[in-house]
């Protein structure tokens, strides 16, 4: 069940960077040649489409009144409408508005797919949900496969295929997956679940740690192709190949989503995703000093960047599945991606503009603040932990 489930949300999620890997082929064809950064809002209008959804989600308690393989599969019908669109488009300002209604249908894959694996696991839940974010990150990087591997097909069909496989996963999940024994898999509209929520001192620290994790994350996922485009441009190495080094720093997260999972099923939730943070955080400083470095030490340094970086993730879903009440799972975890993407919107737009301001050797250092803070949250869940 838990591979059906990971095949599904692998799938939809191909749908979160499907145009935003493809950002140049769209610039030269709908702006004729000229590049203006649409990089940055086919994915900011993502991340506002994404809060969007998942704040009326959780504020009217979608994803706990409706079951969730249901919700999931309208989600992934309604967001491969969205992004199948974009094909058809010629227009950049559309695109972008396309971008965001995708946004909003995956608010409505992402969290219900997550209670889904939950509601299957007690024990073992840390490393359930680690295997689910994993293919989240598989997905997510996916599109930067297709970028490097198929140079030549028109950006237009690369889009059309993310949409095709994310009508797999809506099929897959209503055909295929069953709801599990320990998540209500609907509950009756509660007008002050988000208030039981919000009182809950263990979700609320878990929450402060994945604000933490975010600030970070997909900044650092947005921007590590330009990141290694930079890095790599003294080489005179083919422009895909930043895209290769991004699917690996990417990609790299699926193994460590998993072993952290097996990890804090052991040693701790909170701990394991404490000293995830530690180590992600350190890479920000450090990222500039792997700017002129060799390539393989370069693809070595993103490599445990990736992996560390959203090793945690699964986790702090995990601890809010835990510490909430039974019937208000869904709503928990939507208001916690809600606020985190939230934060995402700001911390993708600090990248450039220290870019800008200091080189890329020091761009990244600004996101630095936002995992010692998540860590330093861990480590006091970890101490007084709450029932």
């Amino acid at each position: 069940m838990l591979a059906l489930i990971a095949v599904s949300q692998f799938l939809g999620l191909t749908l979160w960077f499907s145009a935003t890997a493809v950002a140049r082929p769209i610039e030269h064809d709908l702006l004729n040649g000229a590049v203006n950064g649409s990089a940055l809002p086919l994915t900011m209008s993502v991340q506002l489409g994404f809060v969007a959804g998942a704040l009326v989600s959780a504020l009217f308690g979608i994803a706990d009144v409706i079951g969730p393989r249901r919700l999931f599969a309208l989600g992934c019908v309604g967001g491969a409408l969205a992004n199948g669109a974009i094909a058809q488009s010629s227009s950049l300002d559309t695109i972008v508005v396309l971008r965001a209604l995708t946004g909003v249908a995956l608010a409505f894959v992402y969290p219900p797919g997550l209670k889904i694996a939950a509601s299957w696991f007690r024990d073992r839940r840390g490393t359930a949900l680690g295997v689910l974010v994993g293919a989240l990150t598989i997905g997510s990087a996916f599109p930067h496969l297709l970028v490097w591997a198929a140079a030549s097909v028109p950006w237009r069909t690369l889009v059309l295929i993310s949409s095709l496989l994310s009508l797999a996963a809506a099929a897959i999940m209503m055909l295929l997956v069953e709801d599990g024994p320990y998540v209500a898999a609907s509950s009756p509209f509660d007008p002050r679940a988000v208030g039981k929520v919000i009182r809950n001192r263990g979700v609320r620290l878990a929450t402060l740690g994945y604000l933490g994790h975010m600030w970070e994350l997909y900044a650092m996922w947005a921007w590590v192709a330009t990141y290694a485009a930079q890095a790599l441009v003294s080489r005179s190495a083919s422009p895909n190949l930043g895209s290769l080094v991004a699917f690996l720093a990417i990609a790299s997260g699926a193994v460590g989503c998993v072993v952290a999972g097996l990890w804090a099923d052991r040693f701790g939730k909170a701990r394991i995703a404490g000293w995830s943070m530690l180590v992600s955080g350190t890479c920000c400083l450090v990222a500039g000093r792997f700017m002129g470095a060799p390539l393989f030490a370069l693809i070595g340094f993103v490599a445990v960047w990736g992996f560390s970086i959203v090793a945690d993730s699964a986790q702090f879903s995990a601890l809010v599945s835990e510490y909430s009440p039974k019937a208000y799972v869904g709503t928990a975890l939507t208001l916690q991606l809600c606020l985190g993407f939230l934060l995402t919107i700001v911390s993708m737009q600090v990248v450039p503009v220290a870019a800008a301001r200091h080189g890329w050797e020091f761009a990244f250092a600004y996101l630095a603040p936002g995992p010692f803070i998540g860590a330093l949250a861990m480590w006091r869940l970890h101490r007084r932990p709450t029932s």
